[in-house]
């Protein structure tokens, strides 16, 4: 495998050297999350699971207030920040990367306040007012690529290129992003496998992972219990386990340095022997 650029990543006030891949562990206060069927929408439940995944070797923890699911319905300003804050709150008073996954812009501002250490959008901050909620705050800011929005967006989504657009569109709202003050060691991209995507545009993204790699900022990949891995092996989403690993490990094979997953300790643990027995870069 080729050497790999590990790029630093700032947030509150840290600067980062991504030199192994990072493990993001998702806890989704939601009652109708794809995978988890509102097994954390109590707070108490959500903390611990938090904190188990801490101790299963987490890097991260990203709180979803709102689904995101194909078919998901939005859900008020007010609920979702009902849901979120006193986990994010919590989590970072006890020293805990925590990122939190919206796409609104008060949520936004009030999670930077209540000490989360990255803002994750699904829209890639294009909400209006998004950019000016996560500039002045010391975050970083997950900039993922969506074709549509969530209730419609696996309704035939449509390339010409998949790679070539993704690329295009991801380097733009990065661009977007640092000349609106953000600092580019703010900025992480996500392809968004599974948003507007067909398994044949997810495919061929994973394998030209390389390709968005050479725009030069960490790359995040979601693809944990996702519905692709559930065509390609026939397995319920509950049953997704070794797919998720795999997809993975792969993503990392090919650049990824964030992995966003369910399974927190089965990644890490596979991605301790993948660091033990391949060659460093």
């Amino acid at each position: 495998m080729e050497n790999i650029h590990h790029p630093s990543l700032c947030m509150l006030g840290r600067s980062i050297a991504l030199t192994r891949p990072w493990v993001m562990g998702i806890i989704n206060v939601t009652p109708d999350s794809f995978s988890e069927h509102g097994a954390h929408f109590d707070f108490q439940r959500a903390l611990t699971r938090a904190l188990t995944m801490i101790d299963d070797g987490a890097d991260m923890i990203d709180i979803g207030g709102e689904s995101s699911r194909p078919g998901a319905s939005p859900v008020s300003e007010e609920e979702e920040l009902r849901r979120i804050l006193p986990l994010t709150e919590t989590l970072a008073k006890r020293g805990v990367y925590v990122s939190v996954d919206t796409v609104k812009p008060e949520v936004m501002r009030q999670a930077a306040l209540s000490g989360a250490a990255m803002i994750n959008d699904i829209n890639a901050l294009k909400t209006t007012g998004a950019l000016a909620a996560a500039q002045p705050h010391d975050v970083a800011v997950c900039l993922m690529h969506m074709r549509g929005e969530p209730k419609t967006m696996q309704r035939a989504p449509h390339y010409d290129d998949v790679v070539r657009e993704v690329r295009a569109d991801l380097s733009m709202r990065a661009t977007v992003c640092e000349n609106a003050g953000i600092a580019r060691e703010r900025i992480v991209l996500d392809p968004g496998f599974g948003f507007g995507k067909t398994m044949e545009h997810n495919l061929a993204l994973i394998r030209a992972l390389p390709e968005l790699r050479t725009l030069n900022y960490p790359l995040l990949v979601g693809w944990s219990r996702k519905t692709t891995l559930g065509i390609l092996t026939g397995h319920d989403v509950g049953d997704r386990l070794a797919a998720s690993i795999a997809a993975a490990l792969a993503a990392v094979a090919q650049g990824a340095l964030i992995v966003r997953v369910h399974d927190v300790r089965e990644t890490v643990d596979a991605l301790k022997i993948w660091n033990a027995m391949t060659p460093n870069t």
